[in-house]
C-alpha cells in the first residue's frame, strides 16, 4: 500500500476536518517513541528498513525540482539522483547500504509510456546503487522496469517491460511487463499463473524467496504504483517455481489480490478482496495455515498488511468508510492503532506503517497538523 498524490489529497482534507536480522523481539511493545524524518512531499515516503536502521524511500528534491530517491540513516537524510531526468525513487536497501529503485533518464518514452507514473513520460530504468553510485539494471527488452526490494546477497526483485506489446493496456502503456529477480549483473524472469499476461515482485528474503501479484494490464494506480489489476498473489520459491496463495473470497476485480512482504520463515502478508469485491483485508500466508484474515481496526472498512519481520510482527494500514488511513501495528495476534501506542504529544498523525525490522523500528509516513506529509519512524520505547 503506498499513498501518492492524487489519493493523498483525500486523505488530508478528511484528517483537517474530522503509510542480518537481530534477536527477536518476543515481548509485545507497549509503546513507541516516534522521530520526525522530515518532510517528503505529497508524493513521497520511506518504504524500507533494515535491521540496522537504513531506511529507503523518497522526498521531493531539494532544488525543488521533482522527486528523488532518498535514504535515511540516523535521521539524516541523504539524496541519490537520477540517470537525467526529473525522479527517481528508492523502494528498498539492504545492511550493506545497496539501494534499488527506478530513476527516469532525459529521454522520453519512444511509445508515450508513463512507465513510473509521475507524468513526464520519461523512460524509468531499475537500478541498484552503493556509495552513490547508480548503476542501471537490465530490463526483458522494453525500455522500463522498477526494482523493489533487494536482499543481503545482492538479489534484487521487481518488474521489467518485455518488447511485446499489449493491445489490453490502457494508454499509455503499450508494452507487457513481467515480475523478475536480478542477480550478478543479470535479470530472470518469473512465471505468471492463470494465465496473466503482466507481473510484479515486491519483496525478497534472505533464502530468494520472492513475493508479488500477476494479474492483467490497467490504469496506473496511484496506490500501488503499478499499470497492474492484481489478481494473484504469488509465492516464488528460490527456484522460480510459484505458488497461488489463494485469496479471501474475494476475485481481484476490487482493490486486488496482491502479496507485499515475506519473511525468513517464509510467512507472506498481503491484502485480499472479500467476496463481492467491494472491500478488502489485511492477510497473513504461512504454508501450514494458508491465508488468513486479519480484519481491520476496530471501526474500519478495510486493511491492508505491508511489512513483516521475522518475529512475525505486522505492519500496515487500516481504513475507515471514507478512506481514512491509521498506521497499525499487529503483535501476539493483536492489532493495534499504532497511533494509540505513541505519547500524546507526539505532532504526526501516522497514516501508514510500510515496513518493521528485527528491532521493531516502523517507518512510514504521517501528517502534520498543517496537513504536511512526513516520513517517521517509531521506536519501541522498552
Amino acid at each position: 500500500m503506498i499513498l501518492r498524490e492524487e489519493l493523498m489529497k483525500t486523505i488530508l482534507n478528511t484528517i483537517l476536518t474530522g503509510c542480518a536480522c537481530a534477536a527477536f523481539l518476543m515481548a509485545q511493545t507497549t509503546g513507541y517513541t516516534v522521530a520526525d524524518l522530515g518532510a517528503v512531499g505529497a508524493a513521497g515516503q520511506p518504504f524500507y528498513v533494515t535491521s540496522n536502521g537504513l531506511v529507503s524511500g523518497a522526498a521531493a528534491a531539494a532544488n525543488g525540482h521533482g522527486y528523488r530517491a532518498v535514504f535515511w540513516y540516523r535521521g539524516i537524510k541523504n539524496e541519490l539522483g537520477t540517470f537525467g531526468g526529473p525522479n527517481s525513487t528508492a523502494y528498498g536497501v539492504n545492511v550493506w547500504g545497496q539501494i534499488v529503485g527506478w530513476a527516469e533518464t532525459s529521454d522520453t518514452d519512444p511509445n508515450g509510456e508513463d512507465f513510473c507514473g509521475f507524468g513526464s513520460h520519461h523512460v524509468c530504468l531499475p537500478f541498484v546503487s552503493l556509495f552513490g553510485l547508480m548503476i542501471p539494471l537490465p530490463t526483458l527488452g522494453g525500455k522500463n522496469g522498477t526494482a523493489n526490494a533487494i536482499n543481503s546477497r545482492g538479489q534484487a526483485a521487481g518488474f521489467a517491460e518485455t518488447s511485446r506489446f499489449d493491445s489490453t493496456c490502457p494508454a499509455p502503456q503499450k508494452l507487457q511487463f513481467k515480475p523478475v529477480v536480478w542477480s550478478f549483473g543479470g535479470v530472470r524472469e518469473l512465471p505468471t499463473v492463470g494465465g496473466d499476461a503482466e507481473g510484479i515482485a515486491y519483496s525478497i528474503n534472505e533464502s530468494g524467496q520472492v513475493v508479488g501479484a500477476s494479474g492483467a494490464c490497467a490504469a496506473f494506480n496511484p496506490i500501488s504504483l503499478v499499470s497492474l489489476q492484481p489478481l494473484h498473489a504469488l509465492l516464488w520459491d528460490a527456484n522460480g517455481s510459484v505458488t497461488d496463495l489463494g485469496n479471501l473470497g474475494g476475485t481481484g476485480h476490487g482493490q486486488g489480490i496482491s502479496a507485499s512482504a515475506i519473511n525468513n520463515q517464509g510467512h507472506v502478508v498481503g491484502a485480499s478482496d472479500l467476496p463481492g469485491d467491494r472491500t478488502f483485508h489485511a492477510y497473513l500466508w504461512t504454508k501450514a495455515t494458508g491465508m488468513q484474515d486479519l480484519g481491520t481496526l476496530l471501526g474500519d472498512a478495510a486493511s491492508a498488511a505491508i511489512g513483516i519481520n521475522d518475529a512475525g510482527d505486522i505492519v500496515g494500514v487500516s481504513l475507515d468508510d471514507s478512506f481514512t488511513p491509521r498506521a497499525f501495528v499487529r503483535q501476539s495476534g493483536v492489532m493495534r492503532d499504532l497511533n494509540s501506542m505513541v505519547p500524546a504529544n507526539t505532532p504526526l498523525h501516522l497514516l501508514t506503517a510500510c515496513s518493521i525490522n528485527a528491532r521493531g523500528e516502523i517507518i512510514g509516513i504521517a501528517v502534520t497538523k498543517d496537513g504536511d506529509v512526513h516520513g517517521y519512524m517509531a521506536t519501541p520505547s522498552k
